[in-house]
């Protein structure tokens, strides 16, 4: 391609994945009913940010310093919504109530920050209740997070919370109200981030006379795949005894950047619109945390070169940014980083070693793999790279592909099969 991509804003990137969630969120708005005064602590907006952070820098980690309440829905809306928008509903089972937390937690170099997420819960499913862990796909808008709008993880975690559980869906750092920028990729902040998030749910869930069992399901789509079986294993680990991993189903994770995401890239397997956006924003970001280049233009070619930082300050929505980008990875790069992205070294290579590895443990409990062979974003190679580390470490896996679906139509078809999973589990 020698133009921009022309394609409508729903086809792009993270857009394609949003337009259920969006319209979700706006029957949601619709349905909104009152909920207590005191269950909202303080008002979240961006422009608190500074002074959470510095209400974060004299609390602990997971400490939840604010709770605001955003919609409660029927189980016979949710079913509506979700059938709708080609979800299997027949798990629903509850009414659920959702929240915006925020909360303590630390940046990638482990300075006080904080950051916010989404919290289901149903009206029913008894006073004690298990958690999932709902971790999002990439998105470079801070406005397209879990807790502030259309993002598609939204029917996730309400899917998930109908059941009878609590649903944690994080925003990460820099998305949401949280301040600063996203550390895309960056999956040790990630996971950070996430295990906090489950830390100030618990608080916040006895707020509303509900206790957390400690019992995690572990799930999350694309970035959130990754993030997934990260925070899985640290769970694994004992990063906090309270909480325990109860099974891990993450859906088309980019597992394996270095073996699996980069050849598909310039082999022509990924979409050149989607392998535009998910590279640059890596580079930018990982930029910011690690020495990759002094000038934007040793890597991009002009006019990208003078705009690609700005775009991704995460206060771009993603249509608008990939309106500014080439419609292939040969406009986006210059010479030397074209051949350099096939050829990873030095600190390049590195960083992404940093965030490779996420399947080399091995779980104790059940690991279902989800994918699909339509998949223009994360090909299938990257599930079958983890099937083949899990196996190497002792672990089985379960591999449920959903036939020619698409990235976000793999997640639709997941999210059913995961509530109906997690059920026969309990």
């Amino acid at each position: 391609m020698t133009e921009h991509d022309t394609r409508p804003a729903s086809s792009l990137p993270g857009r394609r994945a949003r337009r259920g969630a969006a319209a979700l969120a706006a029957a949601l708005l619709l349905s909104l009913t009152a909920v207590p005064a005191s269950a909202a602590v303080r008002a979240d907006t961006r422009t608190a940010g500074t002074a959470d952070a510095a209400d974060a820098a004299r609390h602990a980690r997971g400490a939840l310093l604010s709770t605001t309440p955003l919609f409660e829905l029927t189980s016979g809306r949710l079913k509506e919504f979700l059938t709708a928008d080609g979800v299997d509903a027949s798990a629903v089972r509850h009414k659920i109530t959702a929240h915006r937390i925020v909360y303590a937690t630390v940046t990638p170099a482990g300075e006080p920050t904080t950051a916010s997420a989404l919290l289901v819960l149903p009206d029913g499913g008894g006073k004690r209740l298990a958690t999932v862990s709902e971790l999002h796909g990439t998105t470079a808008y801070r406005g397209y997070a879990p807790s502030t709008g259309d993002n598609v993880s939204v029917l996730g975690a309400s899917l998930y919370a109908s059941g009878g559980r609590a649903a944690v869906a994080p925003d990460y750092l820099g998305l949401g109200t949280g301040p600063g920028t996203h550390p895309y990729v960056d999956t040790r902040s990630s996971v950070s981030a996430s295990l906090d998030a489950l830390r100030a749910a618990r608080t916040a869930a006895r707020g509303h006379g509900r206790r957390l069992t400690g019992e995690v399901y572990v799930t999350g789509f694309s970035q959130g795949g990754q993030v997934a079986m990260a925070l899985g294993r640290e769970l694994a680990r004992g990063a906090d005894r309270r909480f325990r991993l109860r099974a891990l189903a993450p859906v088309a994770g980019p597992y394996d950047i270095e073996g699996a995401e980069l050849p598909a890239l310039f082999d022509g397997r990924i979409r050149g619109v989607s392998g535009v956006f998910y590279l640059t924003y890596f580079l930018v970001a990982q930029n910011r945390l690690h020495p990759l280049y002094d000038d934007p233009r040793e890597v991009f070619r002009a006019p990208y070169a003078d705009r690609v930082e700005a775009l991704f300050d995460n206060d771009h929505p993603d249509d608008e940014i990939v309106r500014q980008l080439p419609g292939t990875v040969e406009e986006l790069l210059t010479d030397q980083w074209y051949e350099r992205l096939q050829h990873p070294s030095g600190t390049l290579a590195e960083v992404i070693r940093l965030n490779d590895g996420v399947c080399e443990w091995a779980p104790r409990v059940p690991v279902r793999l989800h994918t699909s062979g339509g998949d223009r974003d994360v090909p299938v190679a990257n599930t079958g790279g983890c099937l083949r580390d899990l196996a190497r470490h002792g672990a089985y896996a379960e591999v449920v592909h959903h036939g020619d679906a698409d990235h976000s139509g793999t997640y639709r078809r997941a999210i059913a099969h995961n509530a109906r999973w997690f059920a026969r589990l309990d």
